[in-house]
């Protein structure tokens, strides 16, 4: 192969090294002729030309170009994540939740990520170079996070945002805790019913002493409102918390 190209550069270049061309048509038309006095010429060790071995043993052979571009693929190996998610490029993927810890394999093209378990393709998402770094199929979940899958941190923070500060504070604190937003969405909604009727004030100053000692679980919030007998006893006016534009079909469940 080397030698042709070697032998294609010598007639076509060579031949043409020392004209001078005004335009690029101008030169694909010179080297339009060069081309065809090379097939043209017959080979005296054949006595065939280059066009005439093409047609009589090359051209039947072909096979039709591909109905698409070629698109250049990286591939990658990665392992499955406990929040099953693979990441590419800072950016995270899901799979089926079943393919947790398991190693796949990555394709990854300006467009599309695909990727593969033990050679069959489990997922295929299309690629992203901003927005949120999570692309997450519902499919993908656990029963137990497609039950959330409504809900979103803008949401939950919204909501927190409508009590105070202090409550918005220990919504971002809660979903920035855990390795993906999501895994919070279960403790919020637990925040959500224990702050369901209580007085507004009572409410921040429990979220406050949260985000103080690091108590992001329902566990320690219930622990706290328990033992919050000051605010519960406060004589200053008191406001309940309306949850009403936040409640989900799951709600109460």
């Amino acid at each position: 192969m080397e030698n042709g190209v070697r032998f294609a550069q010598s007639a076509i270049l060579g031949r043409l090294r020392n004209q001078t061309f005004f335009s690029l048509a101008e030169a694909n038309a010179a080297i339009s002729q060069a081309l065809d006095r090379i097939n043209d010429h017959v080979m005296r060790r054949l006595g065939v030309s280059r066009r005439q071995l093409f047609e009589s043993v090359e051209r039947a052979a072909l096979a039709s170009l591909p109905v698409e571009d070629y698109e250049f693929a990286e591939w990658r190996l990665a392992r499955v994540s406990t929040d099953y998610h693979v990441e590419f490029k800072t950016f995270l993927y899901s799979v089926p939740h079943s393919l947790i810890r398991q190693q796949v394999d990555l394709r990854a093209t300006a467009r599309t990520i695909e990727i593969f378990h033990r050679g069959k393709r489990v997922a295929v998402h299309q690629r992203r170079y901003g927005g949120p770094r999570h692309g997450t199929d519902p499919d993908h979940m656990p029963s137990s996070h497609r039950r959330y899958a409504e809900w979103t941190p803008d949401r939950f923070q919204r909501w927190g945002a409508s009590i105070g500060p202090q409550t918005e504070g220990l919504v971002i604190a809660i979903l920035a805790s855990r390795p993906h937003p999501e895994q919070g969405f279960r403790t919020c909604l637990g925040v959500l019913r224990l702050f369901r009727d209580i007085e507004r004030n009572r409410a921040e100053a429990v979220s406050a002493r949260a985000v103080e000692i690091g108590g992001l679980n329902c566990k320690s919030i219930a622990s706290l409102l328990a033992n919050h007998k000051a605010a519960r006893h406060s004589t200053e006016p008191t406001a309940i918390v309306d949850h009403a534009n936040l409640r989900g079909p799951d709600y109460f469940h």
